[in-house]
């Protein structure tokens, strides 16, 4: 197995490269579903965990991202940036396979130790893994190709983490023994399996050599080049925004489904399963878009569509659960899973376009801990004001009194987790504002990215059905759209 660079990459190399990198992550994407997300969170849910510690474990992956300070050191000072990656995510892989052993101790206090501990050096590894990955994803891959493979990329992920998470959902919600603790046990090791998987393919990728290093800059000024770059610093200020503000609520949706709303966790992966395959469905669009217009003006349509999504939970049991609640929930999944396709997409995209070619390295790795010290900070906060708001509550009513009677409609009602979600929604606005101040080419008009969108989904749909008769009628609401978003706005 080769590790050290390729002096020559051809395109022949270059082709065989890509295919091996969309691989790779629906194997990685795979592990993170069958131990990671929605399965982490009702493992510690299983064990007992409060919110503090649930929200310590969402933050440790963003905190560790600070250690890529000393990735960046590494990777210069050895600069054979695929032995890093491969050697790190092994190590990382060989922790989740030790999961299983956690989940099979007797003592639950000993199991939430060993489960953080364990979350600490995964994560560790996968930051470290992740700088030297970026700077050689950004040498590789050429600019105008990177969102169509970003898109491919995301587009397998999602299908097998799908996949993957909705089966070990349904393994522990219909595990036929008493102690469920015994499915997480098994799914973990499939995880473990999925990942070296991925390794395998990581090693087949191209690694160019990395460019002399001309003269020696210290650490200090190599990171604290981004910050002063004028054109590049509204990045890495957007990135925290947006960090901070989704991750204060995203890391505690699956409990307040499993906690508050009282589902199986079949249900919830479900739930989560109809948002990936929205995301799945539409990258490929986001992609076509991202390569004609631009990653900000995707995210001026996305971003308010997540957001909206987000304290769209707290109505869908207005004023408690419904017949309709569960339907609601399907739908703002699909609409959150059809935003964040975008963004992840964009978000992804927009370090990468505007880094100065040569200095990917250090300038990715400033967005990354822009924005990871920002998400790990949200999610604490809101592990405590999670704490904080359990036995508090805020409701709107609207009362009417007869002499025969008195009724009461319920407007708006925050309880535990749900002021989480408002308080997301508040913090997009600042997000928006964040975006306003990026310079990335040409504007684009909101109205012009959902035209777009509109007129790919319409020809993906034309060429995917080949019945005329069906074709006209999923068409219509799509070409009514497009109508409406083109015709021109009366004048003022």
């Amino acid at each position: 197995m080769k590790l050290a660079p390729d002096p020559i990459v051809t395109p022949h190399d270059l082709e065989r490269g890509k295919n091996a990198l969309v691989r790779d992550a629906a194997w990685a994407t795979l592990t993170g579903a069958l131990y990671g997300g929605v399965i982490l969170v009702g493992f510690a849910v299983e064990l007992g965990a409060s919110a503090s510690v649930i929200g310590l474990l969402a933050a440790i992956p963003f905190l560790a991202q600070l250690s890529q300070v000393g990735a960046v050191a590494l990777v210069e000072r050895v600069r054979e940036r695929r032995k890093i990656t491969v050697l790190a995510v092994s190590a990382s892989r060989a922790l989740i396979l030790s999961l299983a052993l956690i989940a099979l101790m007797p003592d639950r206090t000993a199991q939430l130790i060993a489960l953080v501990a364990a979350q600490i050096a995964i994560s560790l590894f996968g930051s470290v893994a992740g700088c030297a990955f970026n700077s050689w994803l950004h040498q590789l891959v050429p600019r105008d190709e990177l969102g169509r493979l970003v898109s491919r990329r995301l587009f397998w992920s999602t299908v097998l983490s799908s996949l993957g998470a909705l089966s070990a959902g349904y393994l522990v919600q219909n595990w036929p023994g008493t102690n469920k603790l015994e499915a997480y046990a098994l799914a973990f090791v499939a995880a473990g399996v999925a990942g070296f998987i991925s390794t395998y393919y990581l090693t087949r990728v191209p690694e160019p050599t990395m460019a002399g290093p001309g003269l020696r800059v210290s650490l200090l000024e190599l990171l604290r080049a981004p910050f002063q770059d004028a054109a590049f610093r509204p990045v890495i200020i957007f990135m925290a925004s947006w960090n901070l503000a989704s991750n204060v609520a995203a890391p505690f949706i699956t409990v307040y489904l499993l906690r508050q709303m009282g589902y199986e966790l079949g249900t919830v992966t479900t739930l989560w399963m109809a948002s990936q395959v929205a995301t799945a469905l539409t990258l490929y669009l986001w992609g076509r878009l991202s390569d004609r217009l631009t990653n900000k003006a995707i995210l001026r349509v996305a971003l308010p569509a997540h957001f909206a999504s987000l304290i769209a939970l707290a109505f869908a049991a207005l004023p408690g659960p419904h017949g309709f609640t569960l339907p609601l929930l399907y739908l703002i999944h699909v609409i959150m899973g059809t935003a964040s396709g975008g963004i992840g997409l964009a978000t992804g995209n927009l370090g990468l376009k505007l880094a100065p070619q040569g200095k990917g390295t250090a300038y990715l790795t400033a967005v990354g801990l822009a924005g990871s010290l920002a998400a790990g900070v949200a999610s604490l906060a809101g592990g405590q004001l999670a704490d904080w708001f359990a036995a508090r509550e805020l409701a709107l009513t609207f009362q009417w009194s007869s002499p025969g009677a008195t009724k009461e409609v319920t407007l708006l009602q925050f309880r535990h987790w749900e002021f989480l979600f408002g308080i997301s929604f508040a913090l997009g606005f600042y997000v928006l504002h964040r975006l306003s101040r990026i310079r990335e080419g040409v504007e684009h008009s909101e109205r012009t990215v959902v035209q777009q969108f509109v007129i790919e989904a319409i020809r993906s749909i034309d060429q995917l059905s080949p019945i005329e008769g069906l074709r006209t009628v999923i068409l219509l609401p799509f070409a009514r759209l497009r109508d409406r978003r083109i015709r021109p706005r009366p004048p003022e």
